[in-house]
């Protein structure tokens, strides 16, 4: 995902903005090479923990992608922004927290919006699908009886038609191991439907304000009741959901407001939402 733009009491051309970054956006925004290069090496460790090698490549691959689908569409619209901050999370049960970039000035306009913030996903799951297609090949169809005591992850719906695709009906009382390549491509799905999320400054928050402005909230408060709904039956959301009231739900405006977008961004737009319904994961992890 990408941080938001950000801003001081006055914006550089005199201009009052009400909007003003957290404490943990300013750190973000601040340019720092050396930070930057140590949270890739730990968050190279901290998956290598989780997964060995293979997971470590393909899911760093996933982020990296993401991240520059992001940073690359904000050069292409010469909007300052940093390179990314990967985030550590070892013995947690993806390694990391996932990666963010931070736009250092408040966008031009929503058309600029829009394109940085789809940007992201879809570069990430030009790796992601891949690493599933190929790494389900690799994975086993075992007893579940023999699978007593482990952790199962919850199938978003792209992933349940390219496991059918690939291992047809399983018999009763089989289920597929996944092999660490999968793995970190069911992690890719996850981290993206998080990321479109329709609400507040995750990407898909981006997206809904791009494409309604203002109106925008109104998407933001269904999004937010949607996902407190799942909460109540996968209780690990209910961090998340604190972090997204408290943190990042309020959006920050655009310098121009008025100017629409256009016909093919917004049928895009719509493909987004469907892609978030496609990916997300109401409960990820059962026992």
């Amino acid at each position: 995902m990408n941080s938001p733009s950000g801003g001081t009491n006055y914006d550089q051309y005199g201009e009052h903005n009400t909007y003003r970054p957290t404490y943990l956006q300013r750190i973000f925004q601040r340019k720092n090479n050396n930070l930057q290069i140590v949270l890739f090496i730990l968050t190279i460790g901290s998956t290598y923990i989780v997964g060995g090698m293979v997971y470590s490549v393909t899911i760093m691959s996933i982020l990296l992608a993401h991240e520059m689908g992001h940073y690359l569409m904000c050069r292409r619209h010469n909007i300052a922004a940093t390179l990314p901050y990967f985030i550590p999370f070892p013995f947690s049960l993806f390694g990391t927290f996932g990666a963010v970039i931070a736009m250092q000035q408040r966008i031009p306009n929503r058309k600029a919006l829009f394109d940085v913030a789809v940007a992201g996903p879809l570069a990430g799951l030009v790796i992601v699908f891949p690493a599933i297609l190929y790494g389900l090949q690799l994975s086993e169809v075992k007893e579940i009886s023999t699978l007593q005591d482990t952790i199962s992850m919850g199938e978003p719906i792209i992933f349940q038609v390219i496991r059918h695709y690939i291992f047809g009906p399983l018999p009763e009382g089989m289920d597929v191991f996944v092999h660490p390549m999968a793995y970190a491509g069911w992690v890719g799905l996850f981290v993206t439907a998080l990321n479109l999320l329709p609400i507040g400054q995750l990407d898909g928050g981006h997206i809904a304000y791009a494409m309604f402005g203002k109106k925008c909230r109104y998407v933001f408060a269904v999004a937010l009741v949607f996902f407190a709904i799942c909460s109540f039956f996968f209780t690990g959301w209910i961090p998340m959901l604190i972090l997204l009231v408290f943190l990042f739900y309020r959006h920050p405006p655009t310098w121009d407001e008025i100017t629409p977008l256009d016909s093919n961004r917004k049928m895009l737009g719509f493909f987004m939402f469907v892609l978030f319904i496609i990916t997300f994961t109401p409960v990820p992890f059962y026992f």
